[in-house]
């Protein structure tokens, strides 16, 4: 009988794996919460954008556009240069200048209408936590039985 409960409570690898890639999701992601939030809520150094140059990727019927330019805060204490705007409605030409925040993030400035970055963020973290939880499943309905 205890080859059995032995050979029960045996876990194979794939479970294992699932659990290491879900904390690494979780991981990824929670690192990420307060960039997302910031850029949410807009909260930083507001600016001004100048567009430079615009970007289009045509895939699926769908057209999806970058404006790269350069950004420089209101109190002129930052000034970045090639960082694209993200967020917010704005008609990328070059030589047209738009509000924008400076949350910190290396490549990228902020439309004051912020950011919808927390969704993706979200849902990184829910789906590390489902992997982990679906992978971690076995071993407490071990456990639980195992006490009774």
């Amino acid at each position: 009988m205890t080859r059995r409960r032995a050979a029960r409570s045996r876990v194979g690898a794939f479970p294992i794996v699932v659990l290491l890639l879900g904390v690494l999701l979780v991981y990824l992601g929670g690192g990420n919460v307060d960039r997302s939030i910031r850029a949410l809520r807009a909260d930083g150094d507001p600016g001004r954008f100048t567009a430079a140059a615009q970007d289009c990727v045509n895939h699926f019927g769908h057209v999806s556009c970058t404006c790269y330019g350069d950004y420089r805060a209101d109190d002129g204490s930052v000034e970045r240069e090639w960082v694209y705007l993200a967020g917010g409605d704005f008609a990328c030409e070059e030589g047209s200048v738009s509000a924008a925040v400076d949350i910190g993030a290396n490549t990228r400035v902020y439309h004051p209408d912020g950011s919808h970055e927390w969704i993706a963020t979200a849902a990184l973290i829910l789906a590390g936590l489902v992997m982990a939880v679906w992978s971690a499943l076995p071993w407490v309905r071990a456990a639980v039985r195992s006490r009774r």
